[in-house]
């Protein structure tokens, strides 16, 4: 008669799971099934819209904005006039981008975008915005106390910076122009590029590196 081994009932238990998805991946994947099953999206248009918004929108879209006004003083002036105007150049314009405003942080003002109504994000340049950024508390806190919440994202900023928080709606959308590091003079747009973060250009990061690049 066989016996129940739970030592190594257990331990098939943990072998199996440590192969499986987690559950959101899971769920995700059930929905995917069904939407295609039943004809309401087809699999390559899936495909299309995960590669779009990893390896192409997502935040490297806003990098390259930023990075081109590093390099051209007239392209930084037209993207800072009319930054929905100024990033057609590059063929980015959308829905979440047609009321865009840029604003550059200089050596005695910090720039820092939240939308305390809901969450409103140009992700057509930024691609999709993290969690923290929808959370009620950064939506509540950002504009009450802007310089502990900076300092919780690791920006200490000196008291001569002055802090300046956009609230984004869903009529006008911000990106945050940080400056350009020490060490880059000669760098090319795409290793430029390569340094801006979405924090950055959200405005919860300041002082970025050219060893990133």
């Amino acid at each position: 008669m066989p016996t129940f081994d739970s030592e190594n009932a257990a331990k098939l238990h943990r072998e199996l799971h440590t192969h499986l998805p987690s559950d959101p991946v899971l769920r995700v994947k059930t929905l995917e099934s069904l939407a295609v099953e039943r004809g309401l999206v087809a699999p390559e248009s899936l495909d299309a819209w995960i590669e779009a918004y990893s390896e192409h929108i997502g935040p490297k879209r806003g990098a390259h904005v930023v990075a081109r006004s590093w390099l051209d003083p007239g392209f930084r002036t037209r993207l800072l006039d009319d930054a929905a105007e100024a990033i057609k150049e590059f063929d980015y314009q959308g829905d979440a981008s047609a009321h865009l405003k840029a604003v550059e942080n200089t050596d005695t003002q910090h720039n820092m975008v939240v939308c305390t109504l809901c969450s409103c994000y140009p992700f057509s340049i930024l691609g999709m915005s993290p969690a923290w950024y929808k959370s009620t508390e950064y939506r509540a806190r950002a504009v009450r106390e802007p310089r502990k919440v900076l300092t919780e994202f690791g920006v200490a900023l000196p008291e001569d910076v002055g802090v300046r928080v956009w609230d984004s709606t869903a009529e006008l959308r911000y990106i945050v122009v940080p400056q350009r590091p020490p060490g880059t003079d000669g760098w090319g747009e795409e290793r430029l590029a390569a340094l801006v973060t979405r924090n950055s250009m959200i405005g919860t990061e300041r002082d970025l590196k050219a060893e990133a690049g």
